[in-house]
Formats: structure tokens, sequence, C-alpha cells
């Protein structure tokens, strides 16, 4: 396993996952990779380390440019475990290592692995010498754990962001610069939308405090690496997906069906979308996975949800995606519920509720739509008429 240089003496030395296929919950098509970053200086530094079944591929790595057991200075910008697990192997071969970290991040790898290393704790604005490099710190509480902190290095110009700025990509190539950029953003979207997403207002003042940085070199956690040629594009995706930037103009219909007439019926919404020029997905949750329902989440406006009743309640797929939506948080959007029924018709108000409350999602809410039994070609017809006249008179509140 070879080191990748990424400038004179600063390495990544991570590890790639090339079968993840689900993190957390959603789905990771491309895999991923673990990253870690070796500083060789006059202290010798490693910043985060790897899941731990992939240590020996770290050590390979760094073995490519040093001797491990050589490391001063490990800096552990967060505690969740794909990025911490490789520590208690770490300590065997460096157990004098100063464990850099702030008073979250030694509470929690306390926790975890039941050791009281040599523990130094940082708060934002402090600096540490390597000799002819410093480092630098600020603390990211809730981006998206208690112990999120960055890395900044100011003689190199590199932001070592931990969580923040990653993609869910496992790939020979290390640079963003390096893959299809619609490919990259699209990963790092998807990751801000299924892990990010409920600290926006978190990340909008992690941006105002990295804003005055001179930066050359962004590194996260996972995925590739941001260079000049694109690092204004991922900072202006993360400033829109932060600041809630939706389109007026998009629109997702997000249905499961039992006898196809809630199916009828959201195809029947779909239209009425486009003929408004609104852009609209139609997605089934037979289909497509929740995780990559929530990327277009993103940047749509109008979310509309429907379910015919099952057991005077709302099928299991729903359900599921209506709770993974919630705890994700976006805010600011108008939602519609609609569905067919047999004879009890509750699944429409219970999608309504949790759709509109705002102990829930929190949407600004059309009226709901629902019918009995198989909707007829003239029902369908009557449907979009209404919800035209709806949609219309939210664009104009817009």
């Amino acid at each position: 396993m070879k080191a990748v240089k990424l400038r004179e003496g600063i390495y990544w030395v991570g590890a790639i996952d090339w079968d993840l296929r689900n993190f957390h919950g959603y789905l990771t098509q491309r895999g991923s990779t673990y990253n870690a970053y070796l500083i060789i200086d006059e202290k010798i530094t490693l910043i985060d380390n790897v899941k731990y079944y992939l240590y020996d591929e770290m050590i390979a790595r760094i073995k490519d440019v040093i001797d491990p057991s050589k490391i001063d200075i490990i800096v552990q910008n967060h505690v969740e475990m794909d990025h911490s697990s490789g520590l208690p192997m770490l300590q065997k071969i460096i157990p004098n290592a100063d464990i850099y970290t702030n008073s979250n991040g030694i509470k929690g790898l306390k926790l975890h692995y039941k050791q009281d290393w040599n523990f130094k704790e940082i708060k934002t604005g402090d600096s540490i010498s390597l000799g002819k490099r410093e480092l630098s710190f600020i603390t990211t509480p809730m981006v998206h754990w208690p112990d999120n902190q960055v890395t900044y290095c100011p003689q190199e110009k590199i932001l070592f962001s931990n969580d923040a700025f990653g993609q869910h990509i496992a790939s020979s190539e290390r640079f963003a610069s390096e893959l299809p950029m619609g490919i990259v953003m699209e990963e790092a979207k998807k990751y801000y939308a299924n892990i990010v997403l409920p600290y926006s207002k978190q990340v909008q003042k992690v941006l105002d405090l990295a804003a005055p940085l001179a930066i050359d070199m962004i590194c996260p956690s996972h995925g590739v690496i941001w260079t000049p040629d694109n690092i204004g594009e991922i900072l202006a995706g993360y400033k829109a997906w932060a600041y809630n930037v939706s389109d007026n103009h998009r629109a997702l219909v997000i249905y499961d069906s039992m006898w196809k007439s809630t199916q009828m019926m959201a195809e029947a919404i779909h239209e009425t979308f486009e003929k408004l020029g609104v852009r609209a997905k139609l997605l089934s949750l037979q289909h497509n996975h929740i995780s990559d329902i929530m990327t277009d989440i993103i940047d749509a406006k109008f979310i509309a949800v429907g379910s015919p009743t099952l057991n005077s309640s709302i099928l299991p797929t729903v359900a599921a995606f209506l709770y993974y939506l919630k705890g994700l948080s976006p805010k600011d959007r108008i939602g519609l519920a609609f569905g067919s029924y047999g004879w009890g018709g509750q699944s429409i108000p219970i999608l309504h509720q949790l759709l509109g409350d705002p102990k829930e999602c929190g949407f600004d809410m059309l009226e709901p739509i629902k019918h009995q039994y198989i909707p007829s070609k003239e029902d369908l017809e009557n449907l979009k008429i209404s919800l035209e006249k709806n949609i219309k008179a939210k664009l104009e509140e817009q």
C-alpha cells in the first residue's frame, strides 16, 4: 500500500472501503474511504485514523513514508468509530503519543475505548507547533456530533475538515479534479442531505468561522480532496444547502401503493406540477431508497407524499420515509398529503399531520387529496384542476 503525496511532507495514508454499501441506514453505492493524513515535521503528526478492519491498510501506507512508531502527535477530529476505531491498535505502537482533541472528544474517546491515553484538550483558536508548520483548531460542535472539530495548517493553507465537505466514494483517485465533478458533487450533496442537514445552522457558523482562512486544499475524512479547481464549487454548494436554498419550481411526488389507486393519484399530481412548469420527480418507495430521495429533497420546494390506508394507518414504507425525513429536518418546504382508501381513510390525515405539524416536519401544507377506491378518469381530471389552483396560489405567495 502506497501513501499519496499531497504536499512536500504531507501524505494521505487512509484506507478504501470498496465494499461498503450501507452507512447509518443510507445507501453508499460507490463505497467510501476513511481518510487519515500524515505530516512529516519536527513532530510527526497523524490526523485521524481509520475504521478498525482497515487498520493494516493505513499502517502499510504510513510505513511507505516512515516508521509508525515515530509518530509524536495524533489529532483526533472526531470520535465516531469510522475515524477512531484504529486508535486502540495504534496506541500499542505509540503509547506515548499526545492525542489532541476537544473536551467532548476526550469524553467520547474515553467512553468508547475505556482508556485514559495522553489526551491534550484544545479549544477554538488554540494552535500547536510541529516545527516548520503549525496546526490551529476550530471546534465545530454538532456538525454532526458534539465532539467535531476541524484542523487548519496556515503554512500549507490546508483545512482538514473532518466530516464537512466529505462524500462516500471509493476510488483510486484522491482528488476531486480526477473524477467527473457531477458525480463528486452529487455524492457530496447526498452526504449533506443524509448526515449534515439537521445541523445546518451550525454549518452556517462554521462557514463564517472558516471564511477568513486562506484555503488551497480541503482534506475531508471521507472521499476525495478538494483543490483550487473545485473549492469554490463545494463551498457554494455548502452555502446553498446550509442556508436552505430550495427551488420553487422543483417538486417530489413520493408514494407507495397497494392496488395502484394511490399510484394513479401520484401520476396525476406529477402531471399537474409539470403543467405548471414545476420540474417534478415521481418516486415510488418500492423502487427508490429513502437516502436517495433525501438527496433530491435538498433542492425541492414541494414535497407530496401519498399512501393508501392500511390497518387504519399508512404503509410501513411511507412511515419509515416520513420518520427519516423528520429526523433530517429540511425547512421551509410545501407539503401535500394524498392517498386512496377503502372505508376508513385514516392515512390522509395521518400524512397531513406528520408533514404539517410543527412538532413533526413542520411544512406549509396544501389541501390534502383523498379518494375512495379507484379514481376514474374524471376523478383524476378534477384532482388536477383543484390542485393546479392550490399550487398557483402557493407559488404566488413565495
